[in-house]
């Protein structure tokens, strides 16, 4: 099997270099070159220029706003921007919930959600681990009670990346306590920042890591048409959202990245006699 890429993938790759060289700001560039840490306005900013290019989801179906690249161009893409140290944009709503949506949402889902995704006019988190739910993820305790035409949510999550820039969150929650525990949660998507009852605080790691939040629940209302999926049937909208994330963050591009800086060391650094 010839793996080698084929004059038109070489084409390609140039045409990414140039756009990145090209589309960067100079102050992210400058951070890029340094290996300095960006911030989310910054992340957001290099989202935005993506969007405009066309070029903010690159596994996302064309009609639907991604790019129609092939695995061949999504892997050059995801080389050239780890090579060149752009901005990782955050992966809750464009290779998360997006996708989710994509697969199991309602035309009116998708209507509502997705546009907003693709533009960042609307930032993601996702709303799973609890005090007592990490590795088990089923003993969660999140209540979802039906009252008219919502869900009145009860409980905390915790570990919530990022909360603190979010608009919205997904939150895997109990509507059920019948049967096995997996069979009794549901999938739903809540606004953040307009939903009485919701309310997050950031707090630092002992290594004083600033990405985590609390998220807390009480009464908060989300609508019935905000649940993806059947009632009691979260637990396969986990596992189908995990299915999505796992084959976007592999790193491959990356480790690749530091294996060569790795090579480069042991090359040029001198060890007693030798290099």
């Amino acid at each position: 099997m010839d793996l080698s890429f084929s004059d038109e993938q070489h084409a390609f790759r140039e045409e990414v270099r140039e756009f990145i060289q090209t589309a960067m700001p100079p102050e992210l560039k400058r951070k890029a070159e340094a290996g300095a840490t960006f911030g989310q306005d910054e992340t957001m900013a290099w989202h935005k220029i993506l969007y405009a290019k066309g070029w903010v989801a690159p596994n996302w179906p064309k009609e639907l706003g991604g790019t129609g690249w092939d695995v061949g161009q999504r892997f050059i893409w995801q080389e050239e921007t780890v090579q060149a140290g752009c901005p990782e944009l955050s992966p809750f709503g464009l290779t998360m919930v997006g996708p989710l949506i994509i697969q199991y949402g309602t035309d009116e889902q998708k209507q509502r959600f997705l546009p907003p995704i693709l533009s960042g006019e609307e930032v993601w988190c996702q709303g799973y681990s609890e005090p007592n739910a990490g590795s088990d993820l089923a003993n969660l305790s999140l209540r979802a009670e039906k009252d008219g035409d919502d869900y009145v949510l009860n409980g905390q999550k915790t570990w919530t990346t990022y909360a603190q820039y979010a608009d919205w969150i997904f939150v895997l929650c109990r509507t059920s306590g019948e049967g096995k525990k997996q069979e009794g949660i549901s999938f739903l998507l809540a606004d953040v920042k307009n939903t009485p009852g919701i309310t997050v605080k950031p707090f630092l790691t002992t290594g004083g890591t600033d990405a985590f939040s609390e998220t807390w629940f009480q009464d908060a209302r989300v609508p019935q048409a905000n649940r993806v999926g059947p009632e009691n049937g979260g637990w396969a909208m986990a596992k189908a959202l995990l299915g999505h994330e796992r084959t976007t963050i592999g790193g491959v591009a990356e480790s690749g990245k530091w294996l060569a800086k790795v090579k480069k060391i042991a090359r040029e650094v001198p060890v007693g006699d030798a290099t």
